[in-house]
């Protein structure tokens, strides 16, 4: 027995070790735990990893704007050169009104006729040549969210897209500093460049702010807060959401709450109904003290109407009788000057008098002495001897 409980225990040992894989390619290799390996940096292309170079060939096209049509004919020189240098052709239909890249016997990157789509994208969305050539590099992506299905309303949607702009475009440029992107608001279409992560959170700033949810200044303060947060180590691993409380409330994933979200709109209108009913009985029971203290509160209808009818005409009569009273202002002779009036007059001009006559002679003196001392100077004393 206990021979057979050994090789049964061996048998349940080796099950566990052997783990079945479902097709034939599923099996650990030997780099996957290699600690050397960064899996996160991109490796530039080499052009000897496609010696070949591309087997069928790919093709773009997009339509631009008229506006842009002048701006295109002369950057197309420049774009053309670019993308060139990656082995892949453009051309600019200026009758049809569009942009066309297309891979050649000379391209050996897969992934460049992608990066040549995005950059016609961008063009045509009024993104400066020069800034738009920068996508073609690995490092930088993009990213064109659409704005206008968001608001339906077209004066909203106007002073919504504002928001992001800011005064001056100062929100925008904040943006750009803390996400280290390229953003740029044209239209319906607000077209970025950055990295992933940048990409990711500027399209949750711009859907956020288009659906009235939090507005980009809040944003801001909270991607700063980050910022801050992400150069200490010792939280780099640990939750933000103790930290960022004092501004903001975060959920378990960490992203903030919105304040105007359905359940707090509703939460805020209960408070409000709320407050406004505790302070409306309040309002009455103070009215009723006051009735008490008066006597008006045992008092009969016809009594309350005639004591509010006595009130209405007391206010009444004081009221003409101001009126009255500025009416009768305005046929008032004025106050005419008096003798003592004119005595205080001269005696002031001759006090002025005075003091002007004192300022003159002390002045005359001041000027005598300074010709007195220009006199005794000698001017042999100055002069060198040879």
């Amino acid at each position: 027995m206990a021979e057979v409980e050994e090789k049964l225990n061996h048998d349940n040992h080796n099950l566990d070790k052997k783990v079945r894989y479902r097709g034939n390619h599923d099996k650990p290799k030997p780099w996957d735990d290699d600690p050397n390996i960064d899996r996160w940096t991109i490796e530039k292309f080499d052009p000897a990893w496609n010696p070949t170079g591309m087997l069928e060939v790919s093709t773009f096209s997009t339509l631009f704007p008229k506006y842009r049509e002048k701006y295109l004919q002369d950057s197309w020189p420049r774009i053309e050169s670019a993308l060139k240098q990656y082995g892949v052709a453009c051309k600019l239909n200026l009758v049809e009104g569009s942009m066309t890249v297309s891979t050649t016997r000379k391209t050996r990157d897969p992934y460049i006729v992608v990066k040549a789509r995005d950059l016609i994208k961008l063009l045509s969305r009024s993104v400066p040549a020069p800034q738009a050539i920068k996508i073609l590099e690995d490092e930088v992506q993009c990213d064109i969210i659409k704005i206008g299905n968001l608001v339906r309303n077209k004066a909203r949607f106007v002073k919504r897209r504002q928001r992001l702009l800011g005064p001056n475009s100062s929100t925008l440029k904040a943006m750009e500093i803390l996400l280290d992107c390229y953003i740029l608001i044209q239209g319906s279409t607000v077209a970025a460049m950055g990295s992933f992560k940048g990409l990711k959170q500027v399209r949750r700033v711009v859907e956020e702010c288009l659906r009235n949810e939090i507005h980009p200044v809040y944003q801001i303060k909270n991607l700063m807060m980050r910022k801050e947060l992400a150069k200490d180590p010792a939280l780099a691993t640990e939750s933000w959401a103790s930290n960022s409380s004092i501004y903001f409330k975060f959920d378990s994933s960490g992203r903030m709450f919105s304040k105007s979200s359905p359940k707090a709109r509703r939460r805020s209108h209960i408070q409000h109904y709320l407050l406004n009913r505790r302070l409306a009985r309040q309002e009455n029971l103070l009215l009723v003290d006051k009735q008490l203290e008066s006597g008006e509160y045992f008092m009969n209808d016809q009594k309350k109407a005639d004591k509010k009818w006595q009130e209405k005409q007391e206010k009444q009569s004081e009221k003409s009788a101001e009126k009255k009273r500025k009416r009768d202002a305005s046929f008032l002779p004025p106050e005419e000057p008096t003798q003592n009036n004119n005595l205080n007059k001269s005696e002031e001009s001759k006090k002025d008098i005075t003091e002007l006559t004192q300022s003159l002679k002390s002045k005359t003196k001041e000027l005598k002495k300074q010709k007195k001392t220009q006199e005794k100077v000698n001017a042999e004393e100055y002069i060198a001897v040879a």
